[in-house]
């Protein structure tokens, strides 16, 4: 058996082709359009679904492929009718004008029921729909149905609307972690009825011939793409794991961090795993953030360039992205003006230093999965195991953990064995000098107005 992955991110979206022995047959990748639409940044839906459809095609011409599987970034829903968008799907990167900020935010749950901090733009979804429907109440009134992302894409591409609680547990501000069901946000807007049904992620949820050959190719209900990622890893039963998932957003995802050890103010919440439990969590936009301090590098970084900058002290001040652990300040970069390579050295360092604050904050002790696209030639993981030599680090075999995990979902929803391969220790880098430059750069944070920066853990 074969199943083909639709990996959606926000910045690159990617079909891959998965046999039952964890392998990678086939992948193809495309950049999603965000146009400007009737006042609102929006998806360009018709080319993104007309390359889905091609990419698809291909996959189950070429390697005959049986089941499709969706894995999707946070933050986005659609509003359905029977057959199509009742609006455009909304780019979760656009702030509501103040003054009806003012009126939604009002409205948004507390914290300690959703476990979803106040956040800008769109990141809680939630706060998208309040002001959507407070702009466009015919597009609400004419939905039939409200999806997540990835399910969208399941039903879009012919199976039933579904709801699943990895997707709706996303800082969203529509689930209530501890009750297990909608948060008062759903049921005081009237949109509970809206909600279709769950399915757990991986479930058969529709029937599609698709390809030359029209072969009847199962549709399975999406997931979130870092719980995917999580998932992927936690079937493999290696004992209590923190997991780091990059990509245009780094999340860091430690279950077993306490509940109320979470900082509405520091992007950390609660996300849902594919079963319903709570996943404290931290997040920050590590890839948007590489790129902008990088100047968009895409070639290797040598160690020689992250040793000379490590030298000289430069060092890039949070933040460059929205949202994070420390928000609230612009980015700058201090102590030198860097060449082209070296700034991507300062971006890589920049990252990793988030990340292993973000580990403090969370409460991590135990083994560290770092998975995804950052961690490319494992550079990102070697620096965090020798900022923190008192824990364990593995990377993931492939980057594509989010992938892994989703079509692990898919295989195991009807019966199938799925062997991916388990994770590999990371060498710890040697650098000198990285643990004082870690201290002066929490230090400069602090300096900057960031209070409680150099928050205690494991190093």
């Amino acid at each position: 058996m074969k199943v083909a992955v639709l990996d959606f991110g926000k910045t690159n979206s990617k079909l891959f082709v998965f046999g039952q022995d964890g392998r990678i047959l086939d992948e193809r990748r495309t950049q999603p359009k965000w146009v400007r639409q009737g006042g609102f940044s929006v998806l360009d839906e018709a080319e993104l679904h007309d390359w889905v459809l091609s990419a698809v095609a291909a996959a189950v011409d070429g390697h005959g492929v049986e089941g499709l599987m969706v894995s999707g970034h946070g933050c986005t829903f659609a509003l359905v009718d029977e057959t199509a968008l009742t609006h455009p799907i909304l780019d979760y990167e656009q702030e509501p004008p103040a003054g009806i900020a003012a009126r939604i935010d009002r409205r948004i749950p507390d914290f300690a029921e959703t476990f979803s901090p106040q956040l800008p733009l769109g990141f809680n979804y939630g706060r998208h729909m309040l002001w959507l429907q407070e702009v466009e109440p015919d597009a609400f009134a004419a939905a039939k149905a409200i999806l997540g992302y990835p399910q969208y894409w399941s039903w879009r591409l012919g199976g039933r609307p579904v709801s699943e609680v990895s997707y709706l547990g996303c800082h969203s501000h529509l689930w209530a972690p501890r009750k297990r069901d909608f948060s008062s946000l759903v049921d005081a807007q009237g949109w509970r009825g809206r909600m279709p049904s769950f399915e757990r992620a991986g479930t058969v949820i529709g029937e599609r011939r698709l390809g030359d050959t029209a072969r009847p190719v199962a549709i399975h209900n999406g997931v979130h793409d870092s719980n995917a990622a999580l998932h992927a890893y936690r079937r493999q039963e290696l004992g209590p794991v923190t997991v780091v998932s990059t990509g245009t957003w780094v999340i860091v995802l430690n279950p077993d961090c306490p509940l109320d050890a979470l900082d509405r103010d520091r992007d950390m919440l609660v996300n849902v795993d594919v079963d319903g439990g709570p996943v404290p969590t931290i997040r920050f936009m590590g890839g948007r953030e590489f790129a902008v301090i990088s100047g968009g590098w895409q070639g290797t970084i040598a160690l020689s360039s992250i040793q000379r900058v490590i030298d000289a002290g430069i060092m890039a001040l949070p933040s460059f992205a929205p949202g994070g652990p420390m928000s609230g300040h612009s980015g700058e970069i201090i102590g030198g003006t860097p060449g082209a390579e070296e700034r991507a050295a300062v971006a890589l360092l920049y990252v990793a230093l988030m990340v292993d604050l973000s580990l403090d904050l969370i409460h991590s002790l135990d083994t560290v999965i770092v998975d995804g696209g950052l961690n490319n030639g494992g550079l990102l993981a070697s620096l965090l195991a020798q900022l923190r030599p008192g824990q364990a680090f593995l990377q993931g075999a492939t980057l594509e953990g989010s992938a892994t995990g989703a079509a692990a979902l898919a295989f195991e929803s009807v019966g199938r064995e799925f062997a991916a391969d388990v994770p590999q220790p990371v060498r710890a880098s040697g650098f000198t000098g990285l643990a004082g430059y870690r201290d002066d750069w929490r230090a400069f944070a602090m300096d900057r107005g960031i209070a409680g920066v150099a928050a205690g853990g494991t190093r």
